[in-house]
């Protein structure tokens, strides 16, 4: 799977350090790639953003990613957005002040939700998505693939599937 990420906020070599340290984690070795030029964000003006390229399969790598994401964007000062666009055009945003205040648990628990987000399991036959979700951290169940990880509503979600 091709991930396409981008970041913007008071750091300008964020994509850079973001793919420095992307890197140093083992089993992400040669599968980050800086990308070319993101475009503008939709009715912005100016030049685009630096992006990477994630080249992740399955078998774990997506939590590997998800976590090194997390914990990156956790230790950043000022303000800081990571985007994860997957192939389909759906984007995962992480922000500092998603993450700030978390703990050790909330902090895995936001880990293993940017994960399912990222990589999310096949749909089944009748659509619904597979097992293997896990809880938000109020215990409410995870939200779907087009949801952000915080929970809110990606741009163009019309609510829950009709029943």
């Amino acid at each position: 799977m091709r991930l396409v990420v981008t970041t913007r906020g008071s750091d300008p070599g964020g994509t850079h350090e973001l793919r420095r340290w992307l890197a140093g984690e083992p089993r992400l070795r040669g599968r980050i790639r800086k990308g070319g030029d993101a475009a503008p964000p939709p009715g912005t003006m100016g030049a685009g953003t630096d992006a990477l390229i994630a080249l992740l399969e399955p078998g774990g790598v997506a939590a590997v990613f998800a976590g090194a994401v997390v914990a990156w964007v956790q230790s950043r000062r000022g303000s800081q957005t990571v985007t994860v666009t997957r192939p389909d055009g759906t984007e995962i945003t992480i922000t500092t002040t998603q993450v700030k205040g978390l703990d050790a648990r909330q902090t895995a628990e936001l880990a293993q939700q940017l994960a399912a987000a990222v990589d999310p399991p096949s749909a089944a036959p009748d659509g619904d998505p597979g097992p293997g979700g896990h809880p938000e951290p109020d215990g409410d169940p995870e939200p779907d693939e087009r949801r952000r990880p915080d929970g809110r509503a990606e741009p163009g979600d019309a609510g829950p599937p009709a029943s």
